[in-house]
């Protein structure tokens, strides 16, 4: 589990196709302390859980290795991954953690496309679009995860919805690289999904 706030930005240092390219082994440049990473770890790469194989140290930076599978290829941006693409971190949750976020899965649901950016003092404003049957999950005020990241939605209407950027989330992130035609990983809040499958089962 995780809660959404981005505590590091690594970098792809190579990334190899394996399984017939069902499969694709990324390598990851990270500022996480190399002692603190143990095999079969999990960490939030722009939202998307990813299990550590391997990790170690090369000139001072650390680094780990995690695979991709072929449903997280299909489902999230993954797919468009290559080496230099920046991605924001998230180690797992550890009990007594702050939650400073909400609870968030790392399972991205799909992916939302950025129709417009307005940039303010300091503040950004994005308007993103969604499929139909993730959008019955977006809620004024509610909580979601874009990139890996906990925002809250400002406006709904039907499958497009907006966020604000504060100016701390737009440096600690990849948020600033967003444009109009940017495609990002989301997951819908889990209380949300909760809510609306026991309003099915009624």
């Amino acid at each position: 589990m995780f809660t959404g706030i981005v505590s590091d930005i690594g970098e792809i240092e190579s990334l190899k196709p394996v399984a017939q390219g069902q499969l694709h082994r990324l390598r990851i440049a990270c500022g996480y302390d190399r002692a603190g990473i143990a095999d079969g770890a999990s960490i939030a790469c722009n939202g998307v859980c990813l299990t550590v194989v391997a990790s170690g140290v090369a000139d001072g930076k650390t680094w780990f290795d995690v695979d991709a599978a072929a449903e997280t290829l299909s489902l999230t941006t993954a797919k468009h991954w290559a080496v230099g693409t920046r991605l924001n971190l998230e180690r797992a949750l550890k009990i007594g953690d702050e939650l400073g976020g909400h609870i968030v899965a790392g399972h991205a649901d799909g992916i939302a496309v950025i129709l417009g950016r307005e940039d303010l003092p300091d503040m950004a404003r994005f308007e993103l679009n969604t499929t139909r049957e993730l959008a019955r999950f977006v809620a004024p005020k509610g909580s979601i995860t874009l990139d890996g990241v906990s925002l809250t939605v400002n406006t709904v209407k039907d499958t497009a919805f907006s966020v604000l950027i504060i100016p701390h989330t737009l440096n600690v992130t990849t948020l600033s690289s967003w444009r109009a035609g940017s495609e990002v990983n989301i997951e819908v809040d889990l209380m949300a999904r909760y809510a609306a499958r026991l309003t099915e089962m009624k």
